[in-house]
């Protein structure tokens, strides 16, 4: 086992001792969390904060760790000790970019085949900025639908931190992007990370987005939904899309899809599916592969990264608030 010297004995994390709302999110003082075999304990210095996080605040997904729990299902940071073997050749001090649990923490123990390595040029911020939501966007429309030259695609809530990445990834592939976004000013942006048409859902005046969409593409539909919203948009989600199109629920922001009728699927035979990242890159191999494929997006430009919102991570309960509100636009990070 090898480590930083300086490893505390104590540090902070902010825990959810039982489910509900914000102000759950409590900061205590405990033990540094010791890496089992297998593991490498990072102090961490930004922890994404991502929907999930709150859906297990809620309990509206049930927490793998029970309660209290410590959210924050990414970060970034430095390798501070490593256990047992270590086939990835991490080394004490290098900087690190990881997906696990546990990311609202001063220090977290993280399985080391869910840990990589910073490349020169990406930094720590942009890099878990990046990391989830770049492999989801890039999961998305390599296996979920694979997207193809000449598509036209919707892309749901595509001011946040995935929606941002997906555009312009849909946009790169020569595939024409019509998008939806609540109000004028991350309509505005939007546009500018690459789609085609963006559609105003909080518009007071005019045709429904649904209706836009259909006038857009000529009464004909979309190829494909990507959709993170879920309770609000999945039904005309549906509608939208083309004969044997495909709809990909990937999100619930505005709450549970209901029970699905299949009828409403017969009717175009479509194809409809609800993944999970997670899946995506359960394996060391497909982790590297889509981790990688990031970096690379980043580095050569294909993918910009808006400036996150950063919020001290004891302000945690504010960045819940701020999420959910849906006031924030791309990716919210914790300062820790």
């Amino acid at each position: 086992m090898s480590k930083v010297s300086d490893v505390p004995p104590t540090a902070q994390s902010i825990v959810v001792k039982q489910t509900g709302d914000p102000e759950q999110l409590q900061i205590i003082s405990g033990p540094v969390p010791r890496p089992k075999a297998g593991q490498v304990l990072i102090r961490n210095r930004f922890a994404g904060v991502n929907f999930i996080d709150i859906y297990m605040r809620t309990g509206r997904y049930p927490s793998p760790a029970g309660y209290p729990l410590i959210l924050g299902s990414e970060g970034s940071g430095t390798i501070a000790e490593i256990a047992g073997d270590n086939p990835y050749n991490f080394q004490p001090g290098e900087k690190v970019v990881w997906i696990g649990l546990g990311g609202y923490a001063e220090y977290t123990a993280v399985n080391q085949d869910k840990v990589i390595h910073l490349p020169d040029g990406v930094s720590e911020q942009d890099a878990v900025a990046s990391h989830l939501t770049g492999m989801t966007a890039l999961s998305l429309i390599e296996e979920a639908y694979p997207a193809k030259k000449g598509d036209v695609v919707l892309v749901h809530a595509a001011a946040g931190g995935t929606g941002l990445i997906l555009c312009q990834l849909l946009k790169a592939e020569g595939i024409t992007v019509i998008a939806t976004a609540g109000g004028p000013d991350k309509c505005a942006l939007v546009k500018e990370f690459g789609a085609a048409h963006v559609i105003d859902y909080r518009a007071s005046s005019g045709e429904s987005w649904s209706e836009q969409v259909k006038t857009l593409t000529g009464g004909k539909g979309v190829d494909a939904v990507f959709d993170s919203v879920g309770k609000d948009t999945w039904r005309d989600s549906i509608a939208v899309t083309k004969m044997k199109g495909t709809v990909v629920y990937f999100g619930s922001s505005s709450g549970p899809i209901p029970p699905l009728d299949l009828s409403l699927i017969r009717e175009k035979n479509l194809k409809v599916i609800q993944p999970t990242a997670q899946h995506y890159v359960s394996t060391r191999e497909s982790y590297t592969y889509y981790a990688s494929k990031v970096f690379e997006k980043l580095q050569n430009g294909t993918v910009k990264i808006r400036t996150p919102s950063v919020y001290d991570w004891k302000e945690a309960a504010q960045a819940h608030k701020d999420l959910e509100s849906r006031k924030t636009v791309g990716k919210l990070l914790l300062k820790i």
